[in-house]
């Protein structure tokens, strides 16, 4: 062992000094003191710690000579050198706890890494070193991977469980190590947590920490359960602590499957999901962290075991168990103010659970979701699992999405009739969003309320029935929804699968039978709707539907004759046929001579002030790519909607609106407003433009500088053009600040009141002005017909107290003859009893339904009783 001697005299000045202790001899023997041990670890510290550039690079013990010499030497000096060195660390910590030294802290950080290059070899370290190690850790706060040999101390308690020397006392020292390390665990160090407990042949301790509803039932559970129950899903949820990537391995599953047919098995398993998955929904129970009581935040810990039960959950393709997924992906998927959706890994794990079951009940789910989460991170995740499912069922993904609605059990277009005990349940379709339970006796006759008899003695059977109910509800708007984005869909069909996916189709068959069709064989278009069990004409004549060579499409009003669309229209209006979405009174955006002129963008929907996470979500809806705008050194690209099966791009120009931090942002920094610009059209593969948060106009983000080139308007489809402007109207139309009644109360500098005042009883929109016509047939059916009048864009309501004047655009309020504005804001009860009140040719125009309802409140304004609209009279 020359090289300690060498080390050893490098120390202490070559012997000079009579005071020098003894060298050890030349040869191959070690030093044979721990002093002259501690020695070698001192000096290797004084020459490495000048060596140590950054605090936080990881240091290589061999920049050092001394360490080069350590790490060269043999296994059995080297393992000398642990205790010494552990030793060394124990006190240079009580050294800077005292003096917050920068130079003693770079010196445990090169000693550090000199017992982690020692800790992963296979020394011949006695059991004394081991526990020593143990007991330095042990007295940590808080066990970090900067401060102390984690991964190093894992592995070697790998090392001594495969060798059969896992002592007692060792054994109590990991599992402390253990616990210690689990308190302030991430996702990796969960990963060492588990190896741990399988070195020290531990049972998994419950991962699970009180606060949230659904953890809480599962902790409440486990304590009163036995020992064997306990064991099983302690091992199961430890097993879900590991869930920590984005996708699942064949691996993970097996060992699930493993757990799963050890011991409760499948059946306890899914009784218990059934159970505690629906809590997740529910707000926190005891604050942790930054999760306050009352918030909805799932805790980073909790995620991963979600995820992990979602992962099994997928093992079992029940229908209960699909419903269940779907009903956890949409409680995660949902948004909280300040933080953003609620677990988006665990929505995506629902996702894949969905995609891993292969049935046609989770291709229904997996529908429903994809019509009800909009953000781009999910969708990709749905996308990708009803590819898997296609390609398990061998259906074309081009069409999964029509053939994947399941039929909730109902047997005719929106009817269900099922015996459950001595009555028979008859569920019906009243609307596009609603259904009506009756309960019917042998006798014949019926009631709405669940029969109390039926209740006790079928409970499952009337759950089920009742589930089915909930999953129609829900399914409904969905599919109405999609119906109504067929058009830049360019989608045909033949007769056949029209009537199988839409006529006939228990669910879908009900919003199609509102709709008018075009049928087309050879050079003749006719179109049709469902009336009296068969597709007639406007005329109320049958159409012939027996050739298989009819190709069936959408109707839609453009190039449609005005005679034409108001024969439609008033076919509805005298069937009393309520359309799921607007088709006959849709409206139609042709080119204005302002939009000739400027030729490559539209300025029609321009200078708007608009709420951001309203049009945000607005965007979503209705399939627009759109990012939120933080008051931030960044640049975004405008809102965009691309239309694959046209090869174009279209661009709704946006900038952040207001330079105040804090009063122009909420406090996650991002805009409270955005300003609205033009409107355009690029080829889909078109190089993108991007725009700085506050504005300042929009540049390519091309290398060579090139801009994209804009389609003029004259050459985009007509159709494309008008749905994608009747989309930004929608969006103007919705989240203007101009129809907020309430949104002047915040104080507003002169421009902005301007605004409010032009768009709230300004020029009417094309969806106002269709909304006025309607109004104009509607209004003379009402009892308070006679109070009410039109005069140019407004609704006069003549009142016992005053004359008011509705804004057929906004719904704003102003009071004659003065024009004093009338802040009203109807609560959705005032709105829903106003759309009872008389027929409606289509639903989803809630600003007609809020026009309505303050109409019916204005005549009778001697009755109202609301101190705050009485104050402003």
């Amino acid at each position: 062992m020359n090289w300690f001697r060498g080390m050893i005299q490098k120390v202490v000045g070559g012997g000079a000094s009579p005071a020098s202790p003894q060298i050890p001899p030349p040869e191959n023997s070690a030093p044979k003191s721990a002093s002259e041990y501690h020695k070698v670890i001192v000096a290797y510290m004084d020459q490495a710690e000048p060596l140590l550039k950054h605090e936080w690079e990881r240091f290589n013990p061999k920049t050092s000579a001394i360490g080069e010499e350590i790490l060269s030497g043999t296994p059995e000096a080297q393992a000398a050198l642990a205790m010494p060195l552990v030793e060394e660390l124990r006190a240079l910590d009580r050294t800077i706890s005292l003096l917050q030294s920068k130079r003693q802290d770079r010196r445990r950080k090169v000693g550090l890494y000199l017992l982690i290059s020692l800790l992963g070899r296979r020394l011949p370290i006695q059991e004394g070193v081991v526990l020593s190690l143990l007991n330095w850790i042990g007295k940590a706060s808080y066990v970090s991977h900067y401060e102390y040999p984690v991964t190093a101390m894992v592995r070697l308690a790998e090392e001594w469980a495969s060798a059969g020397k896992m002592t007692d006392d060792l054994k109590a020292g990991f599992v402390r190590f253990r616990n210690r390390l689990a308190r302030h665990a991430g996702a990796d160090d969960r990963r060492l947590c588990q190896r741990l407990a399988a070195a020290v042949s531990e049972a998994p301790e419950l991962p699970l920490v009180s606060g949230e509803p659904w953890a809480d039932a599962v902790i409440h559970f486990l304590n009163d359960c036995s020992d064997e129950t306990k064991f099983f899903w302690n091992e199961l949820l430890g097993l879900c602590v590991t869930a920590t990537s984005a996708n699942v391995t064949q691996k993970w599953l097996k060992k699930a499957e493993a757990i799963l047919a050890d011991a409760q098995g499948r059946e306890e398993f899914s009784r218990r999901m059934s159970a505690w998955l629906p809590l997740v929904e529910k707000p926190r129970s005891a604050a942790s962290g930054y999760a306050a009581v009352g918030s909805y935040e799932i805790t980073d810990l909790h995620q991963d075991i979600l995820r992990g039960l979602t992962w099994i959950c997928g093992l079992i393709a029940t229908k209960e168990m699909a419903r269940l997924m779907t009903g956890l992906a949409l409680t995660c998927y949902k948004k909280i103010p300040g933080v953003g959706s609620r677990s988006v890994r665990v929505g995506n794990a629902c996702v894949s659970a969905l995609g891993m079951m292969g049935t046609t009940d989770a291709l229904g789910q997996l529908a429903l979701i994809k019509v009800r989460v909009k953000f781009g991170g999910a969708q990709a995740a749905i996308d990708k699992a009803l590819t898997q499912l296609a390609e398990r069922l061998e259906v074309p993904r081009e069409e999964v999405e029509e053939i994947s609605v399941p039929a909730y059990g109902m047997t005719g277009v929106g009817e269900l009739t099922q015996r459950v005990g001595d009555f028979t349940a008859e569920l019906k379709v009243v609307t596009s969003r609603q259904t009506e339970m009756l309960w019917r006796r042998d006798d014949g006759k019926g009631q709405k309320t669940l029969p109390a008899a039926v209740k006790s003695a079928c409970d499952e059977e009337v759950k089920e029935l009742m589930a089915a109910k909930k999953d129609i509800e829900k399914m409904l708007p969905a599919q109405s929804e999609r119906l109504d984005k067929l058009y830049l869909q360019r989608k045909s069909w033949s007769v056949g699968d029209w009537r199988e996916r839409y006529l006939d189709h228990p669910l879908v068959g009900v919003l199609a039978r509102r709709l008018i069709w075009n049928f087309t064989s050879g050079e003749i278009t006719t179109p049709g709707i469902w009336l009296k069990d068969t597709v007639v004409n406007r005329q109320g004549q049958p159409l012939d539907l027996n050739d298989d060579g009819i190709l069936v499409t959408l109707w839609h009003p453009l190039n449609q004759s005005v005679d034409i669309v108001l024969g439609w229209r008033g076919f509805l209006e005298e069937w009393e046929i309520v359309q799921p979405f607007k088709q006959a009174h849709r409206e139609v955006y042709l080119l204005t001579p302002a939009e000739e002129q400027t030729q490559v963008y539209s300025n029609r929907f321009a200078a708007h002030l608009l709420r951001q996470h309203q049009f945000n979500a607005l965007c979503a809806a209705r399939d627009w790519k759109n990012k939120i705008r933080l008051m931030v050194d960044d640049f975004y690209p405008p809102a965009t909607r691309r239309l694959s099966s046209w090869g174009l791009r279209a661009e709704y120009w946006i900038e952040g609106a207001g330079s105040n931090y804090g009063t122009d942002t909420l406090e996650s920094g991002a805009y409270r407003y955005v300003a609205t610009d033009q409107v355009r059209f690029y080829r889909e593969d078109a190089i993108t433009v991007n725009a700085h948060a506050s504005g300042g106009g929009y540049s390519s983000t091309s290398f060579d500088g090139t801009a994209p080139e804009p389609l003029r308007l004259a050459e985009v489809e007509p159709l494309v053009f008008s749905e994608i402007m009747r989309d930004v109207d929608l969006f103007v139309g919705v989240a203007s600040v101009g129809n907020d009644p309430a949104w002047l109360d915040g104080g507003r500098d002169e421009q902005q009141r301007g605004y409010w005042h032009d768009y709230g009883f300004g020029e009417l929109s094309a969806s106002a002005q269709t909304r006025r016509v309607l109004l104009e047939k509607l209004v003379p059916r009402l009892k308070i017909a006679s109070q009410c009048s039109f005069v140019d864009r407004f609704l006069v309501v003549q009142g016992k107290r005053h004359r008011y004047k509705i804004h057929l655009g906004s719904g704003n309020i102003l009071i004659a003859p003065w024009d004093k504005y009338l802040c009203i804001v109807p609560g959705q009860g005032q709105v829903d009893k106003a759309e009872g009140k008389l027929y409606l040719p289509f639903e989803g125009d809630r600003v007609l339904s809020i026009i309505l309802s303050k109409a019916f409140l204005l005549a009778a304004d001697d009755k109202i009783t609301d101190p705050t609209i009485l104050s402003q009279m």
